[in-house]
């Protein structure tokens, strides 16, 4: 049960995070299916049938992932809470946020149901399951909490997420209905409606997302002074991506209302990475979460001039402390010396999953830098190498190879505390969450390494294969917005979280330009295959600037 608690807080960010994906996919489904794939049936013929049929199978199986992720949420947070308040599952599943989720699960049973039914079902049945599934969501947001504003804060976020189920979850339904015609004119009814759908869904967005920033955050410093308001800006700054993307589609559209023989495969590709970018946001809001509104933080704000302190440029530190230096192992020493003399069984330092915060030093802060000092080294020459390839340096296409070397070098120094550095065993040490996230994301950079060298060298020529980099880089980044650290002080830990969010939005940035580059060909291809290895050059850049204290 202590690992549980110990790991909860990140667990429930990532399947809160899955969760609003499904919800927003299944709701935008039916969204989809009701105002454009049903009007657009007939006057497309046997494309509009099996649009239909598509938009149907693509929103029931998005309500089968929401029912799963509903059931993980439950079964998370219903087991942190019986077993730290020793409640029993009766009681557990009456409180609020249960039956909220058992209402959801419900809902998104009954339009599961109600979208693989052969007879058509009535537009206002689908909306009213939606309605109710989105209602539900409703009380398990920050605005149910609420004593001030409650209801106010109530319907905008009903509103909030309505228009990310209209846009963001309206978009596989397009990009299959585009797959399903072939002439201009289908085109452009189907992507004129949709944007007159995504501009609702953008309306909605906008209005109450101001709404929530005033309600929520109050005041400019408490918008970069605490990680809610941080979360809040990397979803603005991604949402601007959006409006970009969806710019491009609506020229697009109106490209083919003046000539119906105007290609289309650029509104794809891009609906495509609004897709993905858009699930970022989504991992964003479950962030949000999993910490307090700015408002309610008035003493625990960084300044402007503690974040302009912090982030001045330095020399970086590329020399590291003795590892017998660093808090853990110098204290695991003491405790066996102690445990010698006395001729018994030395006691751990650290426990992984034990729930305490490992104390940290001044040499703990000059490894942690060291650390993120060389791996912006190493993204550096990563970036400028794809710069030197893009430019037509066949020498430079072993680029990726860095990124092996790179993982190997995070491996043994991420946490010096574990194995093979540290006597925490290496299993063990996964009962730590920021060290199962480290693990984590130096598998993606290993694989993402691999699967790009091969595919440079020529050795793998499959499609499949090249789109793994740019969708491991994509999951990084965003994964990356999910990613806390074990540190007492508050402001502490929002100032490292100022550096790595705009590390999150510049790889999902790279992930993104790269796929456009593999699948989009003509100009927009190539701008796109100059953006990601700029990305990674100021992705080295900011890791050479990062700093602890």
């Amino acid at each position: 049960m202590t690992l549980l608690v110990d790991l909860f807080g990140y667990l429930s960010v990532v399947v809160h995070g899955l969760t609003i994906t499904a919800q927003s996919l299944a709701l935008g489904g039916i969204l989809f299916l009701v105002f454009l794939a049903r009007p657009l049936a007939r006057p497309l013929g046997s494309a509009g049938a099996a649009i239909l049929r598509d938009t149907a199978r693509i929103a029931a199986w998005a309500a089968l992932a929401l029912i799963l992720c509903e059931a993980a949420t439950l079964s998370l947070e219903g087991s942190v809470l019986a077993g730290t308040l020793h409640m029993g599952m009766a009681r557990v599943l009456g409180a609020d946020f249960a039956l909220a989720g058992l209402v959801k699960i419900v809902a998104a049973a009954l339009i599961g149901l109600l979208l693989v039914s052969r007879k058509p079902v009535p537009a206002v049945l689908l909306l009213a399951a939606g309605a109710v599934e989105l209602l539900a969501a409703t009380l398990t947001t920050h605005a149910a909490a609420r004593l001030d504003n409650r209801l106010t804060l109530l319907a905008v976020a009903f509103i909030h997420q309505l228009g990310a189920a209209i846009w963001i979850g309206g978009i596989p339904a397009f990009i299959a209905a585009l797959a399903r015609v072939e002439d201009g004119q289908s085109w452009r009814r189907i992507g004129a409606r949709f944007s007159r759908m995504s501009m609702a869904g953008v309306a909605c967005i906008v209005l109450s997302g101001a709404a929530m920033s005033v309600l929520y955050i109050g005041s400019w410093q408490a918008f970069y002074g605490t990680a809610y308001g941080v979360m809040v800006g990397a979803k603005i700054a991604m949402f601007v991506m959006l409006l970009g993307l969806g710019y491009g589609n609506f020229r697009t559209v109106e490209a083919l209302r003046a000539n119906p023989a105007t290609p289309v495969l650029r509104m794809r590709r891009f609906a495509e990475v609004e897709l993905g970018i858009g699930i970022s946001i989504f991992f964003a809001a479950a962030s949000l979460t999993s910490v307090p509104p700015a408002i309610d933080l008035p003493r625990d704000q960084v300044s402007w001039q503690e974040i302009a302190a912090r982030n001045s440029p330095v020399w970086p530190r590329l020399a590291s402390p003795d590892h017998d230096t660093l808090t853990l192992p110098a204290l695991q020493e003491k405790l066996d010396a102690e445990a010698a003399a006395q001729a018994r069984t030395p006691l751990p330092a650290f426990i992984p999953g034990s729930g305490e915060i490992a104390p940290r030093n001044a040499a703990d802060i000059a490894w942690s830098e060291y650390n993120h000092h060389w791996a912006g080294i190493f993204m550096l020459v990563i970036g400028l190498l794809a710069v030197a390839n893009q430019a037509g340096l066949r020498a430079a296409r072993h680029w990726p190879l860095l990124f092996l070397v790179m993982a190997v070098f995070l491996f043994f120094r991420s946490d010096p505390e574990v194995w093979p550095l540290g006597e925490i065993g290496f299993f063990a040490s996964l009962r730590d969450i920021e060290v199962l996230q480290h693990r984590f994301f130096v598998l993606l950079i290993a694989i993402f390494g691999v699967f790009e060298w091969r595919v440079r060298v020529g050795a793998w020529t499959s499609r499949r294969a090249a789109l793994v980099f740019p969708l491991i880089t994509a999951i990084g980044g965003a994964a990356l917005l999910t990613h806390s650290h074990a540190i007492a002080n508050i402001k502490d830990q929002l100032l490292i979280e100022l550096t790595h969010t705009p590390l999150a939005i510049t790889g999902i940035a790279a992930g993104w330009a790269r796929w456009l580059e593999l699948r989009l060909p003509g100009r927009g291809g190539r701008i796109a295959g100059w953006v990601w290895p700029i990305c990674f050059v100021l992705v080295g850049l900011m890791l050479l600037n990062y700093r602890e204290a």
